[in-house]
C-alpha cells in the first residue's frame, strides 16, 4: 500500500503535464492561426505602398517628359506675353504633326543653343516670306495680325523657308530679335509649343494661335 501510495502522485503529476502540454499546444496553434491574417494584411499594405510609389514616379517622369514650364524674359512677345510670366510648354505637341503657322514655340536659339527663345511661327517649310516695316506676306498673302501693335523697323526682304526649318517672329516686331536677324529655326531645335500662361494667376490664359490669320495662305509651289 505504501508503494501504491507513492505511485499515484507521480501518475497524477504526469497527467497534469500531459494536459498542460496539450493545452499549450492548442493555445499556441490558435495564436499561429490568428497571426496569418495579420501577415496577409501587412503584405497587402506593403504591396499597395510599392504600387503607389511606382505609379507616382511614373506619372512624374511622364509629366516631366511631356510638359515643361518656361519663364518669359524680355518684351519681344508683348502684348500677348510679358516678362516674368510663366507658360507651360507641350513637348509632345509635334509628335504626330508638324508645327503650324501661328504657333507660339520655345526653341534653342540657333546662335547659342544654351539659350531658349519664345516666338511665333510665321513661315513653315516651302513658304516664301516677304516683309518690310509695315507688313508681312506669306506666299503673297498679307497677314492681318491683331497681336502686333507696333510697326517694325525692318528693311524690305524676302526669304524662302527650306525643309525642316521655320521662320519665326516676335509679336513686338520693333523690339524682337528673330528670324529676320539670325535666320530660321531648325526643326530639331524646337522644344515644344507654348499652350498656357499659368502665372501669375491673374494672367492665366490659353495662348492664342490665331488660325484665322493664316487660313487663306496656300502652300507655295
Amino acid at each position: 500500500m505504501g508503494l501504491v501510495g507513492q505511485v499515484f502522485p507521480v501518475v497524477h503529476e504526469c497527467g497534469m503535464s500531459k494536459r498542460r502540454s496539450s493545452q499549450f499546444f492548442v493555445s499556441d496553434r490558435r495564436s499561429f492561426i490568428r497571426s496569418r491574417p495579420d501577415l496577409k494584411n501587412r503584405s497587402h499594405l506593403a504591396r499597395e505602398i510599392v504600387e503607389t510609389v511606382a505609379l507616382t514616379l511614373l506619372i512624374f517622369f511622364v509629366i516631366r517628359f511631356a510638359i515643361q514650364n518656361y519663364q518669359v524674359q524680355g518684351s519681344s512677345m508683348e502684348p500677348g506675353l510679358t516678362t516674368d510670366q510663366y507658360v507651360l510648354i507641350n513637348k509632345l505637341a509635334y509628335l504626330f504633326h508638324a508645327p503650324q503657322r501661328g504657333d507660339v514655340i520655345v526653341f534653342h536659339w540657333p546662335v547659342d543653343t544654351s539659350k531658349d527663345f519664345i516666338k511665333r511661327i510665321i513661315g513653315v517649310p516651302g513658304d516664301v516670306i516677304t516683309y518690310d516695316s509695315n507688313s508681312v506676306r506669306v506666299n503673297g498673302v498679307p497677314l492681318n495680325e491683331p497681336y502686333v501693335t507696333t510697326e517694325s523697323s525692318s528693311t524690305a526682304s524676302m526669304y524662302k523657308v527650306k525643309p525642316n526649318e521655320y521662320f519665326v517672329m516676335g509679336d513686338n516686331r520693333q523690339f524682337s530679335d528673330d528670324s529676320r536677324d539670325w535666320g530660321p529655326v531648325p526643326a530639331d531645335y524646337i522644344v515644344g509649343k507654348a499652350v498656357i500662361v499659368y502665372w501669375p494667376l491673374t494672367s492665366w490664359k490659353l495662348i492664342n494661335t490665331y488660325p484665322s490669320v493664316y487660313a487663306q495662305i496656300k502652300v507655295s509651289q
